[in-house]
């Protein structure tokens, strides 16, 4: 830490053995994230009239960019201390994910169209160019194998087969008919100018 380690105290004692335990919680959060500023750690027991809990915790990470904040209450110190440790250490560990890049993301599957139906299996060309085989099976319900149509849009997730790509599940975009245009529904319509 940048900053010495600031340990706070209300209507409770700080005992060597309870400060050596809060520097050795607060050196922990560096495991996290090297870069930390300052940490302040506050104990209390909001009600001083009442000898014992609830006891109040409170750790403060400063980080660059961002204050990270753990509050927690409980009726053992114990108990408040291991719950405002342990959620300041998530949201150590979160922003040093964050600030590293590694936050997930998600990632849509591909997108191809069918390009030869067979009886039981058929083939799709991704948007790469690519041919990949499927079977009947993969294809997710509704509708089915049997909507399918050459020219329909689909997404599939792809796996390495015997003979080459497979898609192990195909799901249908869009038909052949919306794709180039031509929606059957639309034929129907009758045009009428309005007086």
């Amino acid at each position: 830490m940048q900053v010495p380690l600031e340990i706070s105290t209300r209507w409770i004692d700080l005992t060597p053995p309870l400060e050596a335990d809060l520097r050795r919680r607060a050196a922990k959060l560096e495991r996290h994230f090297n870069r930390i500023t300052s940490c302040r750690i506050a104990v209390e027991v909001p009600n001083q009239r009442e000898s014992g809990g609830p006891y109040r915790v409170r750790v403060d990470v400063i980080v660059p960019g961002s204050e990270l904040v753990a509050d927690k209450t409980a009726d053992d110190l114990n108990l408040a201390l291991n719950a405002a440790f342990q959620a300041a250490e998530r949201q150590v560990e979160e922003y040093s994910q964050r600030r590293r890049g590694e936050v997930k993301t998600q990632v849509a599957p591909p997108e191809g169209r069918i390009v030869r139906l067979m009886d039981d299996f058929g083939f799709l060309m991704s948007d790469s160019g690519q041919e990949v085989y499927f079977h009947r099976n993969a294809v997710l319900d509704p509708p089915g194998f049997e909507a399918l149509e050459v020219d329909a849009r689909v997404r599939y997730a792809e796996e390495q087969g015997f003979e080459g790509p497979q898609a192990s599940t195909v799901s249908l975009i869009e038909t052949a008919e919306k794709a180039h245009g031509q929606d059957p529904a639309a034929e129907n319509v009758v045009e009428r100018a309005v007086p």
